[in-house]
């Protein structure tokens, strides 16, 4: 596939490549009202050039943003696709996000045209646009709910298909002559950060860089337009971008579009995809969902359930890699529990067919890590982040480890600075930050290598270790090492506890907020009879708190018997009493943990926690999902817990 395409290094020479080369062989296919729906790469290919001409017939010139917004529609890929072609640039911006925050992109890359999913991300725009004054037209995917609607900008998809076909009637060689002038040099597309530590930035990545990473993950996987791909989380994010996006129009797979983020695991199930992508948080629901099941199902298949995945814990892997480590004995068990557990759980997960799987997004607790591969499923880490274009390390089959990312890419350099620092040379580095030459300037060092921003270290094999957050790996009073995301993971590979934030930089002990997951504990509530009312009747209930230290108790002993890690076992901790939420700050559009910004907003709490005290009032203000705001007051419990000692552990053992 890579000697096919070498000569195509944009991606609207990609796009007509595939049209030429696999024109009846299916490109996008979408599930709507339970029937998918399979476009072949040349009606993808026919329909992008009419989208392209009614985007040149409102104005759209070479180095214009077009926003994006909406969830994983083969449309909104296609209109990514038109803006391509004339040299425009897409700006995909999270669905979730509110009006005000779309408000300040908008602004910042001074967007004339946005396409849009549906009402609710139309409501959003017409919400802000007065507030933008390049904003010129507003094109919708889906219909319903707009028959009132009069505003002049307002254009369906058949009405931009209409003046595109008219266009093209009067200007026949404009998409080719426009597509042949963009170059790999040129912008590809935009994609705006977090805004974890301020003002989101606009990260500007050209068709070269997205296109190289692309291409080394297609000859280091052996990746084939055989592949199936679902494409189930935000185009905003460079992640799944370059999976469902990029790599897409880089090998020539087929991509499918589950019919709502609801059926997601449904729709999995129907494709069987071989190539997959998930982050952490994912793979964690996932989980939840099957330890739920199987606490739901009868004592005998609970007993064998469990015994089977202790074999698949301690053979699993090695069976995966086929390292030849492990006895006729062990492995005849693990083909029984094979046929009779992890195979049926595996197509429970959708997972049956999937021959490479990657995560990536943030650190992977290693629990959660190797239950995945202990069960025969091939996930790997990998390394990277928007500006670098994804891949910077991967694991090769044979080689993962659940304590590292992999060694670095192919074309890429990666150094250690003195301070702990990963830096990182690459072809798929980002041209800049939009307008912002100051930001650009301090994200290099000066003979011109990458910061990254995370800390670890290269091992003896060159894979990369990564500890945590430059800025959030501390120590202790005492000097021990802190490593906040780390104990953070221990925690939330139980299926009862959605997310964890730890403290404890600079104090003499470590404690921590949690929050528990809703459907996990209101199921496992509900077994036992235990009445509630919502998410903070049964956060404060007894039993819950007593469920949740169990957790806590068992993540500290594991982290005593890490000798780096062992005094950063939790004293504390409180359950909070709401969720955190994207809309209240307190995590990114990704699901990170803005965990400076949570520490300042329930500074009360976490002095409660390190002065000792058994509860603490609190007042916080949300925001609802149709844009009130209001006040959430609790008296939250804080619990001791109880910390391991190595030496009594090894007396045990």
């Amino acid at each position: 596939m890579v000697q096919e395409s070498a000569a195509a290094v944009t991606f609207p020479a990609l796009l007509m490549h595939h049209a030429q080369a696999r024109g009846q062989r299916p490109a996008i296919r979408e599930k709507d009202l339970g029937i998918w729906q399979t476009l072949n790469w040349r009606q993808v290919a026919d329909e992008v050039r009419r989208i392209a001409a009614g985007l040149a017939d409102l104005g759209v010139a070479a180095g214009e943003h077009v926003a994006v917004v909406g969830e994983n529609r083969p449309r909104l890929y296609m209109a990514m696709m038109a803006a391509q072609c004339l040299g425009a640039i897409p700006v995909p911006l999270y669905q979730d996000a509110v009006a005000e925050e779309m408000a300040f992109v908008l602004q910042d890359a001074e967007v004339g045209v946005v396409v849009v999913e549906d009402q609710e991300q139309l409501d959003k725009m017409l919400e802000v646009s007065g507030r933008c004054p390049a904003l010129r037209a507003l094109v919708y995917d889906d219909p319903r709910g707009l028959r009132h609607y009069r505003d002049a900008r307002l254009l369906s998809w058949e009405a931009l298909l209409e003046r595109g076909d008219a266009r093209i009637g009067q200007r026949p060689g404009e998409i080719d002559e426009r597509m042949a002038a963009v170059g790999p040099a040129d912008t590809a597309a935009m994609f705006y950060t977090s805004g974890t530590t301020g003002k989101p930035k606009g990260v500007v990545l050209s068709h070269q860089a997205l296109i190289d990473r692309a291409r080394v993950i297609e000859r280091f996987e052996g990746l084939t337009d055989q592949e199936d791909v679902l494409a189930y989380l935000p185009p905003a994010w460079i992640g799944q971008n370059m999976f469902s996006y990029t790599q897409f129009l880089t090998t020539g797979f087929t991509v499918n579009h589950p019919e709502s983020p609801d059926t997601v695991s449904i729709d999995m199930r129907d494709i069987g995809p071989t190539y997959y992508f998930a982050p952490p948080r994912v793979l964690e629901g996932l989980l939840t969902h099957v330890m739920i099941r199987m606490e739901d199902a009868g004592r005998f298949k609970r007993w064998l359930f469990h015994r089977a995945m202790r074999l698949a814990r301690r053979v699993g892997t090695h069976v995966l890699d086929g390292d030849g480590s492990v006895g006729a004995w062990d492995r005849f068990k693990y083909a029984l529990g094979d046929l009779l557990i992890y195979g049926p759980l595996r197509n429970t997960l959708g997972m049956s067919r999937v021959r490479v799987a990657y995560t990536a997004g943030e650190a992977i607790g290693p629990d959660l890590f190797v239950f995945y591969r202990s069960i025969g499923i091939n996930l790997k880490q990998l390394y990277g982040s928007t500006e670098t274009s994804v891949f910077v390390c991967v694991q090769a089959n044979g080689q993962v480890r659940d304590d590292t990312v992999g060694p670095p890419c192919e074309g890429v350099d990666i150094r250690v600075a003195d301070t702990g620092e990963i830096q990182v040379r690459s072809p798929g580095l980002f041209t800049g930050y939009y307008r912002n030459p100051q930001a650009t300037a301090e994200s290099y060092t000066q003979d011109g290598w990458y910061h990254t921003g995370d800390a670890g270290y290269l091992d003896a094999d060159g894979q990369l270790k990564i500890i945590d957050r430059a800025k959030d790996v501390g120590h202790l009073a005492d000097g021990s090492l802190f490593a906040p995301k780390y104990i953070e993971n221990k925690l939330k590979f139980f299926p009862f506890i959605k997310e964890a934030v730890a403290f404890g930089a600079d104090r003499p002990e470590v404690c921590a907020f949690v929050n528990i997951d809703l459907e996990a504990v209101g199921n496992w509530a509900e077994r036992r009879g235990l009445p509630y009312a919502g998410y903070t009747d049964l956060a404060s209930k007894d039993e819950v708190y007593d469920l949740i230290r169990d957790c806590v108790e068992q993540t500290n002993r594991d982290l005593a018997q890490d000798p780096k890690l062992s005094a950063s076992q939790i004293a504390r901790f409180l359950i909070l009493h709401k969720e955190l939420d994207p809309d209240d700050d307190e995590l990114t559009r990704t699901r990170k943990v803005r965990r400076a910004f949570i520490a300042q907003k329930y500074a009360v709490l976490v002095d409660a926690l390190f002065e000792g005290r058994a509860r603490q009032y609190v007042e916080t203000e949300v925001k609802f999902e149709d844009g009130r705001s209001g006040r959430i007051a609790a008296d939250l419990r804080i619990e001791p817990a109880a910390v391991a000692r190595p030496e009594a552990l090894k007396k045990v053992a």
